[in-house]
């Protein structure tokens, strides 16, 4: 049996995939749908001896499908944005720990103790519906952070402002995380020059502006903010972990989550590093639900397994995970 434990005391890569072998197998004999998918593709469960022989679900599946590993009542259920009328995907948490510990953890790992900011939200589009897996991981942070200054922020923009001038000044370290498009609506309305700030943006126009490539939105933001680098989250519903970027777009994962760059027209092999492909996702923090996942990103990995997403594939529905079209 698998415990939390062993999968957020992963160290080096072959204790990684000596683990993700028995989550793999443990999911194939607990998930009726993922072992569904794997016999259809004729891959039984003891012929599977490599990270790269394991079949990953097509993202998609979360719309359409429970895609449960447990037999525990379900605590909590995680659904993502999308326009009147398209399928939502739908993440059934059994254990809403294994969320808590994997951001938290991760968060430490990156940024240290959450203790040491002022944690700024503005996340007006995900607030304003149920079931956000992003609101519930910074609703968390900011009640841990333990700093009266820490908060959400919904239109009012002027309020923010005046808060995060006011946090910087003091030598306060402030992470502002915020959805795309309300970040460049606050630089609209004043152009900072901030000393003591991280600015993480998650991506995402959510139909409010037009998309644009991620070299000009960072710029923007940098000259915008008056810092160096934009930080960005790589998170999504489907997913209990997140890989985040120090600036330029590339991302590093925690030690319990990694990438796999499939080929665009082979979906069962793998491109080397450097070469763009779509991003298949191993989260181990989702071993209740499945933990192989196919995304509708594109991007491409680097040889010290940190990854760039460089867009999605064609005629998928928008959802803000951090994705820039180009």
């Amino acid at each position: 049996m698998i415990s939390p434990h062993d999968i957020f005391t992963i160290s080096n890569h072959k204790q990684f995939e000596k683990i993700a072998l028995k989550v793999f197998r443990f999911q194939y004999e607990n998930n009726s749908v993922y072992r569904e998918f794997c016999e259809l593709l004729k891959v039984e469960k003891g012929s599977v001896k490599s990270l790269q022989q394991i079949p990953f679900l097509p993202i998609q599946f979360f719309k359409s499908h429970d895609v449960v590993s447990s037999s525990e009542a379900i605590q909590k259920t995680f659904t993502s944005s999308g326009t009147t009328g398209i399928t939502t995907s739908k993440h059934r948490i059994t254990d809403i720990s294994l969320y808590e510990e994997s951001y938290r953890l991760a968060f430490s790992v990156f940024y240290g103790n959450i203790e040491d900011y002022a944690v700024i939200a503005l996340l007006p589009s995900y607030l304003e519906r149920e079931g956000s897996s992003l609101i519930y991981m910074a609703n968390d942070l900011i009640e841990r952070s333990n700093n009266e200054n820490s908060g959400f922020y919904l239109h009012n923009y002027d309020e923010l402002i005046s808060k995060v001038i006011e946090l910087d000044n003091s030598g306060q370290n402030v992470l502002l995380i915020g959805v795309t498009y309300a970040l460049l609506d606050v630089i609209e309305k004043q152009n900072f020059q901030l000393k003591n700030t991280i600015i993480m943006e998650t991506g995402g126009m959510k139909g409010r502006r037009k998309e644009i490539i991620r070299e000009e939105l960072h710029t923007l933001l940098c000259n915008g903010f008056g810092v160096s680098n934009i930080h960005s989250e790589y998170g999504m519903t489907e997913l209990l972990s997140q890989a985040y970027s120090f600036g330029n777009g590339v991302f590093e994962c925690p030690n319990w989550m990694h990438i796999l760059i499939r080929d665009t027209e082979d979906a069962l092999t793998y491109v080397s590093n450097g070469k763009t492909g779509g991003i298949n996702v191993i989260d181990l923090a989702n071993m209740n639900s499945c933990s192989f996942i196919a995304t509708q990103d594109l991007g491409k990995k680097f040889d010290n397994n940190s990854f760039e997403v460089l867009g999605r594939f064609d005629n998928s529905d928008i959802r803000g995970c951090n994705l820039m079209v180009i």
